[in-house]
């Protein structure tokens, strides 16, 4: 597990957050004595302010405020006072490690921020976002959220805000070990944080910075940047940020063998962040203790604290936390297509009504010309409905054909890499099930197929009952296909494995899915003029379909023309001859990782 600095949790809040001057105690109170006389648009900004007041130092009750201003946001009907609080809420809940929550406030807040073109507090959603999908491993919409929010932070010239952006992205690649990427985009925004003069930023961007140089094993130059931004974290008085340099300053006492000085920085890291109850620190330095144990010989002590890192781990990094990451986020973009479709719709009624008020000044003389016009948006609209729907059918080039020539020529294809999957026990479990959750379940798995191969270059063929085909190298040829259809094929296996734990952990049967895939030589085209569909034939085909039925649950088999091709990238078991169906025996693998 690498390390990545998470003081960008608190950097977001120090550069990005609403800044409040530090009250006396007696102006705080006098705050809160205002609550009764005040409107109740006055009320819910006393309660964001004093909880963005409680935030740093007092949390819990930060969150009681927030939300107190929320409920009172929403009874009135004020959803840019309430999506403040909400992205509050969000805040709190990343930095007490409980992720879920987190993004379930930070998702509803994004959507309203966005709706109302707030395009600050947009970028600070999908900061705090990003970093919630970095911490649960989701590196693609971590950086996707990063490098939105950078691009919004770059348009309104915010360059606080842009160096938390470059920060986030430099802990994606880190995490990837990316570390040439990382270290790019860390010194830039190191860079950023000087120009600002920003001391927080600043203390931040220096541990970002020294971890590259851990990497590299100059430990005398990491050290030098690990002690420089301990030191101004504890002039900052930034309790989160002197308690990642106390575990990274830990870290890398271990790997230069100085354990004793590595276990007292990490007992220093423990015990802060024990008091800000930040689960996220309290695991890492959990693990790194357990290692500096492992590494003196004192097995008992290092046993017992990897228990506490592993118990913390589940907690933080559970399948079921990642499902819903990937759930919530589906429903947002689903939710922000809808929106954007609704809003054209309204802008097209809009522009109607103009129109036809417009016209009816006219409606005499321009009668037979408003008919025409009207005809021809109608058979327009009605042309572009129809290339969607034929594009949802068919590939996109073989469409563009058969809209030119009225017809589309069948292609051989040299080197097609055919995937087949199939439901184990469909028929059993299916009778266990109403036809509306069977076919609910069908349709959710089928969907998230669907979206993997989409991202893997991967063409969908049809479905049929239960069993799902795709493949890769046509419509249009590529050398990549064998590569593009075996990582779909992981990443497919990988979705139905949470999938099926999750509906275990719900007394719910599981459909445990098999895959097959082969390469080989295919034919494409067109068939039949009612209800056509774009398909392949070929003995590529009937392979591929045995391999799919030869293989076992939960397992990618693959044929050994398919592994001549993938062998230098993936890790793969030699199954011998097996004996495939009409097929005689067939030199078959499964692909581990």
């Amino acid at each position: 597990m690498k390390y990545f600095v998470r003081t960008v949790a608190a950097f977001s809040i120090y550069f990005i957050g609403i800044l409040f001057v530090r009250a006396e105690n007696n102006q705080f109170d006098s705050l809160i004595r205002l609550l009764p006389a005040a409107s109740q648009i006055e009320q819910v900004k006393i309660y964001y302010s004093v909880g963005s007041e409680l935030d740093a130092s007092n949390p819990d009750s930060a969150m009681g405020y927030f939300r107190d201003g929320l409920q009172l946001a929403r009874e009135l009907g004020n959803d840019t006072l309430g999506a403040k609080c909400l992205r509050r809420i969000g805040m709190i809940h990343y930095n007490a490690g409980d992720y879920n929550k987190a993004i379930t406030n930070l998702y509803e807040a994004l959507k309203i921020f966005e709706r109302y073109q707030d395009k600050g507090r947009t970028l600070r959603c999908m900061q705090y976002l990003g970093m919630a999908y970095n911490e649960q491993g989701m590196y693609d919409k971590a950086l996707d959220f990063a490098k939105q929010a950078l691009v919004i932070a770059r348009s309104i010239g915010d360059s606080a805000s842009t160096a938390v952006s470059l920060t986030q992205m430099g802990s994606v690649y880190y995490s990837q070990n990316d570390y040439d990427k990382a270290l790019v985009v860390f010194q830039q925004a190191l860079q950023r944080m000087e120009e600002l003069k920003d001391r927080q930023g600043i203390s931040d961007g220096l541990n970002n910075v020294a971890l590259m140089y851990d990497e590299q094993k100059n430990y005398i130059k990491a050290l030098e940047y690990h002690t420089r931004s301990l030191a101004m974290s504890k002039e900052n008085e930034d309790s989160r940020g002197t308690a990642a340099s106390y575990h990274n300053i830990g870290r890398l006492y271990f790997n230069m063998k100085k354990y004793p000085l590595a276990i007292s920085y990490l007992d220093s890291s423990i015990a802060l962040a024990k008091n800000g109850n930040d689960q996220a620190y309290l695991r890492d330095a959990y693990n790194t203790l357990s290692e500096v144990y492992s590494s003196t010989g004192e097995f008992e002590k290092a046993y017992r604290t990897h228990l506490l890192f592993s118990n913390l781990n589940d907690t933080l990094l559970s399948e079921e936390n990642k499902r819903q990451f990937a759930e919530m986020n589906t429903r947002y973009e689903t939710e922000k297509k809808d929106h954007q479709i609704s809003q054209l719709n309204r802008d097209k009624n809009t522009q109607k009504i103009i129109r036809n008020g417009f016209m009816g000044g006219f409606a005499v003389v321009l009668f037979f010309a408003g008919l025409v016009f009207t005809q021809r948006n109608k058979i327009k609209k009605g042309k572009k409905r129809s290339d969607e729907l034929l594009l949802n059918i068919l590939p996109s080039e073989v469409a563009e054909e058969l809209k030119l020539k009225g017809s589309a020529e069948a292609k051989q294809f040299n080197d097609v890499t055919v995937m087949f999957t199939d439901f184990k026990n469909f028929t059993q479990i299916s009778e266990k099930l109403s036809p509306a959750e069977l076919v609910a379940e069908i349709h959710f798995c089928f969907k998230a197929f669907d979206a993997i191969i989409g991202r893997h270059n991967i063409e969908k063929i049809k479905t049929i009952g239960d069993s799902y085909m795709c493949a890769g190298g046509l419509p249009v040829s590529n050398e990549t296909n064998a590569h593009d259809v075996i990582a779909a094929a992981l990443e497919i296996q990988k979705f139905m494995q949470q999938h099926v734990e999750y509906r275990r952990s719900h007394g719910n049967e599981p459909f445990e899915i098999r895959i097959g895939v082969h390469t080989g030589p295919v034919v494409a085209g067109i068939v039949g003029v009612k209800k056509f569909a774009y398909d392949i034939w070929g003995d590529t085909v009937n392979i591929a379909s045995r391999m799919e039925t030869s293989g076992e649950a939960g397992k990618v088999n693959i044929s050994g023309a398919t592994y001549e091709l993938v062998k230098d990238k993936f890790k793969c078991t030699y199954r011998g001859k097996v004996q495939a169906k009409n097929k005689g025996e067939i030199d078959m693998y499964f692909v581990e990782s």
